[in-house]
């Protein structure tokens, strides 16, 4: 016990230390020299930097958001021969240092991105399956907040139907789902009230 103590004392700081980098706002500011907080809906994510900066910056700030929350729970994994417990932690810590990044004053994304990397590593099976839910409801209604907001409520039961795991995991993915979908609150509002921007894939 107090092995897994002293691993979390510094694993769970160290995944929301990668979660809290804030990419997007890095990458506008090198593109644009603009703070992008103040542009568009004013989220660090990739959607956001993808309307307001263009095709490479949001895709690169995409990929970078899903690796590091790859990472932080692979480095887990790595140094504490994947404990259930502490791989759970991480993948939360990153989402919580995505959305309160130190970096950006504790305010930051919705944590989409950075819930895909972690999760999928540590439950690809039901990740997969909500990944494509995803894909279908966005091709659909061409809401990217929509994909997320169903993707993350249905992403607890995918995982307990799917795995049937240890209770970390399902508490974990509980957790993240109700925490994205909390992030999405005014996009819920803005879909409701049907002022919801519609996703294009387009170049600024």
């Amino acid at each position: 016990m107090s092995s897994l103590f002293g691993l979390a004392l510094w694993l769970i700081p160290l995944s929301f230390a990668l979660g809290s980098l804030p990419f997007g706002a890095w990458i506008v500011r090198w593109r644009t020299g603009a703070d992008v907080t103040q542009m568009g809906s004013g989220n660090i994510g990739a959607t956001n930097v993808l309307r307001t900066t263009g095709r490479l910056a949001g895709v690169l700030t995409l990929l970078l958001d899903i690796a590091k929350g790859t990472l932080a729970v692979w480095l887990t994994g790595h140094f504490s021969e994947a404990n259930t417990l502490l791989l759970s932690a991480s993948a939360l810590a990153v989402l919580f240092g995505h959305a309160f990044s130190p970096f950006m004053n504790f305010k930051g994304g919705k944590a989409v991105a950075s819930f895909a990397g972690a999760f999928a590593y540590l439950t690809p099976l039901p990740f997969l399956a909500i990944a494509i839910l995803f894909v279908l409801i966005v091709a659909y209604s061409r809401y990217i907040s929509l994909g997320s907001i169903c993707g993350a409520l249905l992403f607890p039961f995918a995982v307990w139907l799917i795995l049937h795991p240890a209770w970390p995991v399902t508490t974990a993915a509980l957790i993240a789902g109700l925490f994205i979908t909390w992030r999405h609150s005014g996009n819920i509002e803005r879909l409701r009230l049907g002022k919801e921007n519609r996703f294009e894939w387009k170049k600024k």
